[in-house]
């Protein structure tokens, strides 16, 4: 059975030229990158070559980006080491409730160690509005965490006014940009980003890598001690496969960038349309202010577990909200914040696809979901016949 994979806002499948490109640093040139020898000084050379090329891609300067495992770290990093680096100035932070669980539970985190953490409301279509940043913002405020697009419901926020009124009132602004790095461009100064993260899983690279730009002048100290790797912000031996892998895929998805956006928001609205003619369907999130690969729809009187797993039965991979916590029995705070009942929260499904995606297999889900979806219907317990 051929499998068509829609979830890739979860993650993508290692782009076979990225794997190519991390072969060498595993077999042959696998120094360790602190290392003075030959084989550790070519790792050191690759390791800042591609973080140079990573650095380029949005603007900034090498030195400002640092390298960490995975995404919660580099989140963590941001939040926390900017909190208790600024903590003699003020001990308040701003954050929407649509935020991913990295962000959201370090700010939680934050809240039960003394500071002040504002949780802004989103509108029914997932977006925070800039005034209420700049309204929200306090002389002890010290950093705003707003991400780039959401990971549940693809909506994009307005990073650029809202950075604008951060470089006003003097405060740092993070973004998490996993859902949009690769896909749009970013530019940090002219967004006026102080910090940003990103990973490589999301954009056909490696598992296990991640980036985190920190503005030069950003105040900001490590939460985990080591040997000082990273300028000293992140200890721990350099994952030189990884940062090769991660600038590999930075450097397909710049040349193919325009083109996949076009043809990709052409499967997107085709699976939208086609969709909402059923009843009992809602797009969740806004459908213009919405990254191009991303499509949550809720339907009425279906289990959105039981339509993920006759999908899957049918060689179709989907997901019913953010993979983070897709073992939760709570409905998703992100649908819950933009208005939705917890029975049309469970009902909602996530289809998030990529450059493997064809035509033919976006034509084969829809024909399959409007199957289920009328079959589940048939049986279910809500009693209303559709």
């Amino acid at each position: 059975m051929k499998k068509i994979y829609l979830d890739n806002a979860a993650t993508t499948q290692v782009d076979l030229e990225v794997f190519e490109a991390m072969k060498p640093y595993f077999l042959e040139k696998f120094g360790n990158a602190s290392s003075l020898h030959s084989l550790g000084r070519e790792a050191r050379d690759a390791l800042e070559n591609s973080r140079k090329k990573i650095a380029d891609f949005i603007g900034a300067r090498a030195s400002e980006i640092i390298f960490t495992g995975v995404g919660t770290e580099a989140d963590n990093l941001a939040i926390m080491g900017v909190a208790w680096a600024n903590q003699n100035k003020g001990k308040h932070i701003i954050t929407s409730k649509i935020e991913h669980p990295a962000v959201r539970e370090t700010c939680k985190f934050l809240e039960e160690h003394g500071f002040k953490v504002t949780w802004l409301d989103v509108s029914p279509e997932g977006i925070v509005n800039p005034k209420d940043v700049e309204n929200a913002i306090t002389k002890e405020t010290i950093l705003v965490s707003i991400m780039h697009v959401n990971n549940e419901i693809g909506t994009i926020q307005d990073i650029e006014e809202i950075g604008k009124i951060c470089r006003k009132k003097k405060v740092y602004f993070h973004t998490d940009a996993v859902q949009s790095f690769g896909k749009m461009p970013l530019d940090v100064k002219k967004m006026n980003i102080d910090i940003l993260s990103a990973s490589s899983h999301k954009i056909h690279g490696p598992k296990g890598i991640r980036f985190l730009f920190v503005k030069q002048d950003v105040k900001i100290v490590p939460i985990t001690h080591g040997g000082g790797h990273e300028t000293g912000l992140r200890s721990g031996t350099e994952n030189v496969p990884g940062a090769v892998g991660f600038a590999k895929a930075v450097e397909l998805c710049k040349e193919k960038m325009k083109s996949e956006s076009e043809r990709q928001k052409k499967l997107q609205t085709k699976i939208i349309d086609e969709l909402l003619k059923m009843p009992g369907t809602r797009l969740n999130g806004s459908k213009d202010k919405r990254i191009y690969n991303n499509v949550n729809i809720s339907f009425e009187g279906v289990e959105g577990e039981a339509l993920l797993l006759r999908l899957d039965e049918k060689g179709i991979c989907v997901s019913t909200g953010s993979a983070c916590s897709s073992k939760s029995l709570e409905p998703s705070h992100v649908l819950s914040a933009i208005g939705l009942k917890p029975e049309q929260a469970h009902g909602s499904l996530r289809l998030t696809f990529s450059k493997y995606n064809s035509e033919e297999d976006i034509d084969f889900a829809i024909k399959t979901i409007k199957d289920i979806v009328n079959s589940l219907r048939k049986i279910s317990p809500f009693g209303k016949a559709w």
